[in-house]
């Protein structure tokens, strides 16, 4: 039976996928599919004086918009209101609009600007939101995903995720690197760079640091860096594999899986490396645990039953064999990742030979595949559980997507060069 389904040995199968190219230093290229039935009509005025910065800020509020497909977005068309006084309320009815966001950039001392913005109720004729800011203009970008942020909560009722991050690892020719850049792709940084494969990346919960395998010493050793430092430790290092770490929501343990003392378990540590614990215990491979948001269960993949399926465990259940299976659905689901609310996960389930993106609720147990592509695999859920970033391929080669919980919209992000995996979509920042 074929277990390459498991991140401490599927790697195998990735080097056979992988193209080689050059330089590791790129931004992803985003393409959008679809959308929602019912979008909201919006219009971005641009922003005064913004044409005097060195990047525009409406352009990266506009695409982080568009991008969820919940916003259809209205050319301005030669209006340019930039105060609530300004805005002539039955124009913008005439012409569909539900929501106006305006706004100004003022230039201060030094390389600093404040942004005003507000988010006016064209029905109401009244501000939904606003808000002012003051950034270097180094930091525009990140400017433009807070002011994102901000409007999709008013307009939506849930937490925007334009201002945080993802984890991936690409190659290209001999060299693996695991990289972090923003939620659209922008602003890609290596973490770590090496020749050897590294796998697995997990966020810490407060996003200040990485948990991955990295096999630089010829064997899968699990590595918790922090970011900001660029600081890394080794803290399974053990007889055998040590791999697929997982976060708890508290950030004090990693689950980890382990074969030196016999078979593939899951085990818990401290994230110093010490206190290490079993947790599973099975004749069979336990592999890809996942906490649950309140830290009281691990959902897992296991073949113990004689195919890969997904199943819960109580964390209080120390060296228990008697895990909850909760997928019955076909002969293949591996991969599973806790929504935020705790009430569903999404995992990869092999659907008429084709490995997909699929969402099961935990009480009813209903599934639902999201995806048609034949070979996904790694789903993680964005913080506000509304969309969910995973890999796949086009023509051999190796690209990030996201689909939207209800499988309306679909993204591709990808590099022009190279194969990109194992993704991992980061906390909320600490602000919000």
């Amino acid at each position: 039976m074929s277990i390459y389904w498991f991140k401490s040995t599927r790697v195998v199968l990735f080097l056979l996928l992988w193209l080689i190219n050059s330089s590791l230093h790129a931004q992803l290229n985003i393409e959008i599919f679809g959308g929602g039935a019912s979008r909201i009509p919006i219009t971005i005025v641009p922003f005064a004086e913004e044409n005097k910065l060195q990047q525009s800020i409406t352009p990266i509020i506009s695409a982080d918009l568009q991008r969820t497909g919940l916003f259809r977005l209205i050319d301005p068309a030669g209006s340019s209101p930039h105060a609530p006084v300004e805005v002539v309320y039955a124009d913008w009815a005439n012409r569909g609009v539900n929501a106006l966001v305006i706004g100004r950039v003022a230039h201060l001392s030094g390389d600093q600007v404040e942004i005003q913005f507000r988010v006016m109720d064209i029905a109401k004729k009244s501000q939904l939101a606003g808000l002012a800011i003051t950034v270097p203009t180094t930091q525009l970008r990140s400017a433009a995903h807070r002011i994102a942020d901000v409007i999709y909560e008013a307009l939506t009722g849930d937490v925007g995720v334009f201002s945080t991050r993802i984890a991936y690892v690409l190659k290209r020719g001999n060299r693996y690197a695991l990289q972090v850049a923003d939620a659209d792709g922008h602003n890609a940084q290596s973490i770590i760079e090496y020749t050897e494969p590294i796998i697995s990346p997990a966020w810490s919960p407060d996003g200040n640091q990485l948990a991955y395998v990295s096999f630089e010493n010829k064997k899968p050793v699990v590595y918790i860096q922090t970011l900001s430092t660029r600081e890394r430790r080794a803290v399974a290092s053990f007889k055998g594999s040590n791999s697929a770490p997982a976060w708890s929501p508290d950030g004090r343990k990693l689950a980890v899986v382990l074969t030196g003392q016999g078979g593939s378990q899951i085990f818990l540590i401290n994230t110093d490396g010490s206190g290490l614990q079993r947790l599973s215990r099975s004749s069979g491979i336990d592999t890809e645990p996942n906490f649950s948001p309140d830290g009281r269960h691990i959902l897992f993949t296991s073949d113990r039953g004689g195919s890969p399926q997904i199943y819960r465990l109580p964390v209080t259940a120390v060296e228990s064999s008697n895990a909850e299976r909760l997928t019955f659905e076909g002969n293949y689901n591996v991969s599973p990742d806790y929504s935020q609310d705790g009430k569903s996960f999404t995992f990869i389930h092999r659907n008429n030979n084709q490995f997909n993106v699929a969402v099961q609720e935990i009480g009813s147990r209903q599934v639902e595949i999201l995806t048609s592509s034949k070979f996904d695999e790694s789903p993680s859920f964005a913080p506000n559980g509304k969309m969910i970033l995973y890999a796949t391929e086009i023509n051999g080669h190796g690209i990030l997507s996201a689909v939207s919980r209800d499988g309306q919209t679909r993204q591709h992000l990808s590099v022009q060069t190279g194969d990109i995996r194992e993704p991992a979509w980061g906390p909320l920042p600490k602000w919000k």
